[in-house]
């Protein structure tokens, strides 16, 4: 009896993590986390410490956790309306939503106590950035920028990495990340909003895709990813940034374009193909050009 006790307990901490991972789509952490990273690169005049890297890694994943639950957790009424969404864990009722809430705070927290270990100036933007992503949740209540705004919160990473490193905005190298990074993300989650066309319609909520129609969208998404390419280009410029970096990013706007072809406005069958895949891919690649390319600097 004791063994499967035990063995149920066991079963039941699996199923319970499992939901909080779905939850927070901790897989995610792949689109956004490198790109934190590459600002924590290229702002060290030599490679950050562990210790950094630690740090920056535990605010970034507090911060994302809180804002994937409260996003979740403000979402669920329309969630449970949408077919696509309503068997997410709180719609569904395998979280309860006060339980969302003190995880939420508590990855806030998490998030706050990691800056204090960082330069002082993290410590400071916290708040700034808290709004931000608490604010994102109700953007598609209140306006069709929803896109644009998660584009900001996920271009604010780039620029937490930065500031990570001790290094400080007045160049334009980081920001020209941080645009890279809000276009970037701005341009597939247009694409992934396509497929709630008609949910939002119905739901009154605003997006590029129920504003302007699929095809549209799909056109302003391309555009946001060549101003992904072009500011990227100009970081390079700007960073004296050697073959490695510059290989990378030809493969990047290679992949791009490759998403792009993957979603048609009468047939949005592969958007997650498009969404998933390829941008993972895109985030890490940036990532490792980018610290090749500073390893290579430093042992010159």
């Amino acid at each position: 009896m004791t063994a499967s006790n035990e063995t149920a307990k066991t079963l039941d901490l699996a199923t319970t993590t499992k939901e909080w991972t779905e939850m927070i789509k901790l897989e995610h952490t792949v689109f956004a986390l490198p790109f934190a990273l590459s600002g924590l690169v290229l702002a060290s005049q030599k490679l950050p410490g562990w210790d950094v890297v630690f740090w920056t890694v535990l605010a970034f994943t507090g911060a994302r956790a809180g804002a994937m639950t409260l996003n979740r957790l403000i979402d669920s009424k329309i969630d449970s309306r949408n077919p696509r969404t309503s068997s997410r864990a709180i719609p569904a009722g395998r979280i309860k939503g006060m339980h969302a809430a003190i995880f939420a705070v508590i990855s806030f927290l998490i998030m706050l106590f990691a800056a204090s270990h960082l330069p002082p100036l993290c410590l400071y933007l916290s708040p700034i950035a808290l709004f931000w992503l608490s604010f994102y949740s109700y953007t598609k209540r209140i306006t069709w920028l929803c896109h644009i705004v998660l584009g900001i919160a996920l271009g604010g990473a780039a620029l937490g990495g930065w500031v990570a490193a001790g290094g400080m905005l007045d160049t334009a190298a980081p920001w020209l990340l941080a645009l890279a990074v809000s276009t970037w993300v701005a341009g597939f989650d247009i694409i992934y909003a396509c497929q709630d066309f008609d949910i939002d319609k119905r739901e009154k909520l605003h997006s590029i895709p129920s504003r302007f129609g699929i095809a549209s969208a799909l056109n302003i998404s391309t555009a946001l990813h060549v101003v992904t390419v072009t500011a990227l280009s100009l970081l390079g410029l700007q960073t004296n940034a050697g073959v490695a970096y510059w290989v990378g990013l030809v493969i990047i706007g290679v992949m791009l374009f490759y998403e792009h072809s993957l979603v048609k406005a009468n047939d949005l069958s592969k958007v997650n193909a498009a969404f998933f895949n390829v941008n993972g891919v895109v985030s890490i690649l940036a990532f490792f050009a980018i610290l090749i390319d500073r390893i290579l600097q430093t042992t010159r």
